[in-house]
């Protein structure tokens, strides 16, 4: 049976759906959402094979997951560091990055110097609603993604693949294949293309 598949109009569309007639808040989503990332990540990485857990996340919703994640994954006893360089204004994003700070969560400005000290990637940088291009200071992170050899786990989508055509033919993500991804909610069309480990979770 073919896997079906959730456009990004459509996926949109659903969020608005839960929270209007679902009676489903924002928080609730991105909470359940979150939990289902730090699942993810324990099947995949064993704290007895390296608690250490680099969360990049970027300014909009897969950046909330990413927070969200990250507390999930130091209660559980991992160790996560926070890379979120365009931090929102937005309110629900404040409270739960002071919610990790009030764990001592540490936060990075540098990624490299991160990434050699992590047992695992967690890419919550740009979600389903992305598209365009790729602007500062992620090109050079979506490189080291590409690059490195410690797995990464994908948020939805592997950062800068388009939701409906995939991985990209140029730009900073041309040879992004992340390890695993977990598509919240349902699949996006992009996983035809999605050759690792797959998950589906915030359901």
């Amino acid at each position: 049976m073919a896997l079906r598949t959730l456009s990004a109009k459509n996926a949109g569309a659903l969020d608005q759906e839960l929270m209007s007639a679902g009676a489903f808040s924002i928080d609730q989503l991105m909470e359940l959402a979150g939990l289902s990332v730090s699942q993810a990540v324990y099947k995949l990485q064993p704290i007895s094979r390296g608690n250490r857990i680099l969360v990049a996340c970027g300014p909009g919703n897969n950046g909330g997951d990413g927070l969200v994640a990250a507390r999930h994954l130091w209660h559980y006893g991992y160790k996560p560091t926070m890379y979120y360089p365009k931090q929102s204004k937005n309110e629900l994003y404040q409270r739960l990055a002071k919610q990790l700070k009030d764990l001592n969560i540490p936060f990075t400005e540098d990624f490299d110097a991160a990434l050699k000290q992590s047992d695992h990637v967690v890419d919550a940088i740009f979600g389903f609603s992305f598209s365009g291009e790729v602007r500062e200071p992620f090109p050079k992170v979506i490189k080291a993604l590409r690059d490195t050899k410690i797995p990464v786990l994908a948020v939805d989508a592997p950062s800068s693949w388009n939701i409906e055509d995939g991985p990209p033919d140029s730009g900073p993500g041309k040879g992004f294949h992340p390890d695993a991804l977990i598509s919240l909610t349902a699949p996006k069309p992009l996983v035809k293309w999605f050759k690792g480990r797959h998950f589906v979770g915030g359901r």
